[in-house]
């Protein structure tokens, strides 16, 4: 293996289709709410519990500077197979852990079957619609935080 090879790997964890589908999906789902949602993609979470690795991207990113504090972050660790959901003080009061929970068994079974975008898209479409629930658009809502997909390490 070459050194190049080690620093650019040959295929990105999504396809740019499935990238495009991801991101539309949070356009898509942004658009009804004053909520935001990301989604942090990395090799390896270097937490024992994904959600304090997800606590920490989701400060780390600022996201809890929302207005209303309803930013969620879907958080991805490939290689160690990984995932969590974080979402802020204004949606989690709305929703409850078992929302959170539901949804993370939902991805967990696309993503056994090797559906990876399809199960992140999923997920993100519920996630907007209980975000339109408690925080429908108003007319002088703003997107807040980029809506790309963020690749860490």
């Amino acid at each position: 293996m070459s050194f190049l090879s080690r620093l650019f790997p040959a295929k990105p964890f999504f396809t740019d289709e499935e990238e495009q589908r991801i991101v539309a999906a949070i356009r898509a789902a942004e658009k009804r709410t004053s909520g935001e949602i990301r989604v942090f993609v990395e090799s390896r979470c270097s937490y024992v519990d994904a959600v304090d690795r997800a606590a920490e991207i989701f400060y780390g990113l600022k996201m809890e500077q929302t207005e209303d504090r309803n930013g969620v972050l879907l958080y991805i660790a490939t290689k160690d197979h990984q995932l969590a959901i974080y979402g802020d003080k204004g949606i989690h009061e709305k929703v409850g852990t078992a929302f959170w929970n539901k949804e993370v068994q939902k991805i967990l079974g696309e993503f056994s079957k090797q559906h990876f975008a399809d199960g992140i898209v999923t997920v993100i479409t519920e996630i907007g619609e209980a975000l339109v629930t408690h925080f429908p658009y108003e007319n002088e809502d703003r997107n807040e935080l980029p809506d790309d997909i963020v690749f860490g390490r």
